[in-house]
């Protein structure tokens, strides 16, 4: 049996040696950018020699997250960690032909900021490349400490956005190679990569480096009025040795969690975008900054029916509340109706009104779908199997309960069928439903809203 030879892509970054795997192409682990320890990123020069880029590249140090595994199981087995992070993936159809263009996603991985990277196996685009004729480009950036904290005179904040600037740059010069089009380039961005989605609609220096965004449960209530609640996390995390090591930075990380507590519901999400920081604008200017940028990006916006009973179901505080008699589980049902409306659903309303507003097409999503034998519900990432991964990495989850994975997938196609079309035109149907899943609304013009 001859061995075909693994697929080359002749870019401005250099030649990309990739790899065959079924119906698609990957190039993985692809370096866009050099960063020194809390410094801003510069873009990677071309590559003298070829680049091989068939395996993974490294996620940015994290601390691991207990709770999280109650969900997901062990996401970080295989995985590999490295302060030098700021790599990304592009997977693209195996038989696309030569003068083939097609729209390109790029994937931006939530996790509170703290936690992920673009290359997990619950990411994996196979099954939306390959159906739908996309190119998608999975990007890791910095996180936390090492991303999303400074301050004036000090560490740099938001580096983490602008390692974000830099792979939709790198996607600008090279994509085409890859058989995308980069003038259709749609991000994807699920939680706090939602959010930094949102936040890249107004980032100086964005403008031109895509066409639309997609954003799924973005907790933009937890994203005013931040100033304190950063300013009180740097002066507790302070200043580092020169020589700390990553284990060393990230050993500062529950300093900054317990100086967020005093801050309400912020401090489930104390990492994050400071505003009045390069890249972003003032935060008085911020609905200002949105507002104009409405009419050259679509949006495509939503949040899962029940977003916060994911933390109800793995947070210890949440299972105490629950086990209190005949008043614990109905207090528990309100607090995850209303904190849900507050952090995700009324701002995602806001936003997408006054995007609408101002001009901008904009379309809203609701998924309900419940998972049979599943005590998260409608929760909180219950979204991502719909759309990446594959049945090996989340059929056996406690998320999915006892979910027949071939009813998943079938409901997966038509909602990645609504995603790709899209990102290819930014045009959907007025109303559309899958049922028992999605439904998804067209947004008119009205009176613009501000987040708050």
């Amino acid at each position: 049996m001859t061995i075909p030879p693994p697929p080359v892509f002749d870019a401005p970054a250099g030649r990309i040696i990739g790899r065959l795997d079924g119906a698609v192409l990957r190039a993985q682990g692809i370096r866009y950018a050099r960063a020194g320890r809390f410094q801003r990123p510069v873009a990677a020069p071309p590559a003298a020699e070829p680049i091989l880029a068939q395996q993974p590249g490294p996620a940015c140090p994290q601390a691991p997250d207990q709770l999280l595994t109650q969900a997901l199981g062990d996401f970080w087995a295989g995985a590999r960690f490295d302060e030098d992070c700021l790599h990304l993936s592009v997977t693209t159809p195996a038989d696309r032909r030569p003068a083939e263009q097609l729209p390109v996603l790029v994937w931006i991985h939530g996790g509170s900021y703290v936690t992920g990277a673009g290359d997990l196996p619950f990411y994996d685009p196979a099954r939306l490349v390959a159906e739908q004729r996309v190119v998608v480009v999975a990007v890791t950036y910095r996180l936390g400490l090492f991303g999303f904290l400074g301050s004036e005179g000090g560490t740099p904040p938001n580096l983490g956005l602008l390692d974000l600037l830099e792979a939709l740059r790198w996607v600008q010069r090279n994509i085409a190679a890859f058989g995308g089009d980069a003038g259709c380039v749609t991000l994807l961005g699920h939680s706090s990569g939602g959010d930094a989605a949102a936040h890249l609609l107004v980032a100086r220096g964005a403008a031109g480096l895509f066409r639309r965004v997609i954003l799924h449960s973005a907790p933009l209530g937890l994203a005013a009025g931040r100033a304190p609640l950063t300013r009180a996390m740097t002066a507790a995390v302070g200043a580092f040795a020169e020589a700390a090591t990553p284990a060393e930075v990230l050993a500062r990380e529950p300093q900054a969690w317990r100086a967020a507590r005093r801050f309400g519901l912020k401090a489930g999400m104390p990492f994050g975008t400071q505003y009045g920081a390069d890249p972003l604008p003032p935060e008085a200017e911020l609905d200002a900054a949105w507002h104009a940028a409405a009419a050259r990006v679509d949006v495509l916006i939503g949040t899962t029916a029940e977003e916060v009973r994911f933390f109800a179901v793995i947070d210890p505080k949440f299972q105490w509340l629950s086990r209190v008699p005949v008043l614990g589980r109905p207090a528990v049902r309100l607090l995850v109706e209303q904190v849900s409306r507050r952090i995700y659903g009324a701002p995602a309303e806001a936003f997408a009104r006054r995007h609408a507003a101002a001009g901008g097409r904009t379309y809203r999503f609701t998924l309900t779908y419940q998972a049979p034998g599943s005590a998260f519900g409608a929760a909180h990432t219950v979204d991502l199997p719909f759309l990446l991964g594959a049945e090996a990495t989340w059929a056996r989850l406690p998320l999915l309960g006892r979910a027949d994975w071939a009813e998943i997938d079938q409901a997966g196609q038509q909602l990645r069928q609504l995603w790709a079309d899209f990102a290819r035109s930014g045009q959907l149907p007025e109303h559309a439903a899958i049922p028992g899943v999605l439904t998804l609304h067209r947004v008119h013009s009205a009176a613009g809203a501000a987040i708050r």
